[in-house]
């Protein structure tokens, strides 16, 4: 027997707002979050702006003395994960800790923590290093800090698959609960890589923007003067349920998690298939995955990163799937909004693609200026949009080739 697999909470540290109904707000508004870097002197990299969260406070979600034992991504995914078990409400239900697990995922992890350590290490030598530079610094710590807050005693992982990690997770957690394995699975990503190193390297890459000159314009996925996509930082959170225990606890249900699709494009590390063959693949797996026919899809959000090869292939990739049915699609993404949020991408931008099947309202994709032929399809360019939606993709794409689609579906029965 397969369970059905709802979404009943999130949790977002966002560029644009900390918390769902910040960030929903601020994704309908069209806010921007990208500005010139403030967390150091962005003046000799090659790339000067990032979309940072702003106001976050550690202490305000983690015990004092417990804030320094953490890196930055951890930071975010603790907040995350209390917000999503807030708005939930099993933060104040006695649910089986043995029925419900969390996997959280980064790309990068304690990036921070690896850069200050490494000055340590060169000043002061090794034993100046301290006891918690290795719990700082491992992928998995951010999962296993929320797994201990809240005595998540079922599956636990952290998965690291670049850009479409989050993804990732949310999609192994839907496959546990849809086998039965759990009734409760916390699912997400979080990166905090706004910092000299890992951000040089990326300047190294040639794949951001370098309209230094106008940050705020600086991503504009779909638009034919992109140049690059636009580094963030954050995490998002999602609380996974089975639909019957959901119920019996009078849980609100924001959606319904149908399909999951993960393919390869055994390409390239870092470019994507430009004929998109492993995008095309992941949807039509998705869509199979959840008995859902193309035309029954009604809204893409895509992975939009402001890269032309990015973009070119998702476009190219979108009208093969969904052949004449393309041209009727509404398609955004927020990235234009919140920059790359890298490995917690895929669970924010799920959780925005949930919010549009939830109320009917698609975020609109700001700074598009100008059409590029390559890139034809219906953006949401002008505004938040109101539909009748039922149902939804929010694709994940990868470096090293990666591919994500989830299917949400509107939630009646």
């Amino acid at each position: 027997m397969e369970h059905r697999v709802v979404l009943t909470g999130s949790g977002v540290v966002s560029p644009i707002g900390l918390g769902l109904e910040e960030f929903w707000k601020g994704l309908k508004e069209g806010r921007n979050g990208v500005g010139r870097i403030t967390h150091f002197d962005p003046s000799e990299f090659r790339s000067q702006m990032a979309a940072e969260v702003k106001n976050f406070q550690p202490e305000d979600w983690i015990e004092k003395k417990a804030v320094g034992r953490m890196d930055r991504f951890i930071h975010f995914a603790v907040a995350a994960g209390a917000m999503a078990m807030q708005d939930s409400g099993l933060a104040e239900y006695p649910f089986d800790g043995n029925r419900a697990g969390v996997i959280i995922g980064s790309g990068i992890g304690g990036a921070l923590a690896i850069q200050e350590g490494h000055a340590i290490l060169h000043e002061s030598g090794p034993k100046s290093l301290g006891p918690f530079f290795v719990t700082k610094t491992l992928i998995n710590m951010a999962a296993c800090h929320v797994s201990i807050r809240y005595g998540l005693k079922g599956p636990l992982s952290a998965p690291c698959v670049a850009c479409s990690t989050s993804s990732n997770a949310i999609g192994d957690a839907f496959r546990i609960i849809q086998r039965g394995d759990a009734d409760i699975m916390l699912a997400g990503g979080s990166d905090a890589s706004v910092n000299p190193l890992p951000y040089g390297g990326f300047c190294g890459t040639r794949s951001m923007s370098i309209r230094n000159d106008c940050v705020e314009k600086a991503s504009r996925p779909f638009d034919k003067n992109r140049d690059g996509f636009v580094m963030g930082e954050g995490s998002g959170v999602v609380v996974l349920e089975e639909l019957e225990y959901a119920r019996r606890r009078g849980a609100r249900i924001y959606a319904e998690i149908k399909g999951y699709g993960n393919t390869a494009d055994a390409f390239h590390f870092t470019a994507p298939d430009p004929e998109g063959d492993g995008m095309v693949r992941v949807m039509r797996a998705a869509l199979e995955d959840a008995g859902i026919e193309p035309q029954d899809v009604g809204y893409i959000n895509a992975h939009g990163t402001s890269t032309l090869l990015n973009d070119q292939a998702e476009n190219a990739a979108i009208m093969k799937v969904f052949g004449e049915h393309s041209r009727k699609l509404k398609i955004s993404s927020i990235k234009s909004m919140i920059g790359h949020l890298l490995a917690a991408a895929g669970a924010v931008e799920m959780i925005s693609t949930a919010m549009s099947v939830y109320t009917g309202i698609l975020p609109p994709t700001i700074n598009y200026e100008e059409p590029d032929p390559d890139c034809t399809l219906d953006y949401v360019t002008h505004g938040a949009e109101e539909i009748d939606l039922e149902v939804a993709l929010s694709n994940s794409f990868g470096f090293g080739g990666g591919n994500v689609c989830l299917v949400v579906k509107r939630h009646g029965d």
